[in-house]
């Protein structure tokens, strides 16, 4: 939960990121790519790099836009829409090898697609899912990425939605400063 650091003061601690849902499927997502990509694609293959870093940039731009949030609205709001972005280049290259390797991807009607989505919605820690990584397949994995993509993207739409409320009913820092300057003046 967002706390002021000082009371009066304009600088507002984002909270502890890692309780964020959104936070916790990136993780998570970071983990399986890296395994996904050891285990089918080789290092020469431009699409290991791409993967492993489109993870990760989902991952760390949700810590990095938080913590400049404190300072900078704009870029705490650019930052966290980078990291949804980061997750959609992600999302396309997991549906690329889907159909690049002939494998389905599950949808409402697929027989597996409901427990699938059960699982990823009940389970936000990566030692839920490490267990698998070796059992499942190269079609099981992709999906379970895609549905962990899609929870993870409403969980940053919702926040960007809620930093845009606060940015709305509280202005931006430089704003907040004026304020808090004027506060401490008595004006």
């Amino acid at each position: 939960m967002p706390t002021k650091l000082n009371a009066g003061g304009f600088l507002v601690h984002p909270g502890d990121y890692r309780k964020l849902f959104s936070y916790k499927k990136t993780v998570i997502l970071y983990d399986m790519t890296v395994h996904y990509i050891s285990r089918f694609l080789t290092p020469s293959d431009c699409t290991y790099d791409q993967m492993k870093q489109a993870a990760r940039s989902g991952k760390q731009n949700i810590v990095e836009g938080l913590e400049d949030n404190m300072t900078s609205k704009d870029t705490g709001l650019h930052l966290v829409n980078v990291a949804r972005s980061s997750l959609q280049e992600l999302r396309e290259d997991y549906e690329d090898q889907l159909r690049s390797n002939g494998l389905t991807l599950w949808t409402t009607s697929h027989e597996r697609y409901e427990g699938m989505l059960r699982f990823c919605s009940t389970h936000y820690e990566v030692t839920d899912y490490t267990p698998f990584y070796a059992k499942w397949n190269r079609e099981t994995l992709c999906n379970t990425a895609l549905t962990l993509i899609h929870q993870a993207d409403k969980g940053l739409m919702t926040l960007l939605q809620q930093m845009e409320a606060a940015f709305l009913a509280e202005g931006g820092v430089r704003e907040q400063m004026t304020a808090a300057r004027k506060a401490a003046r008595g004006f």
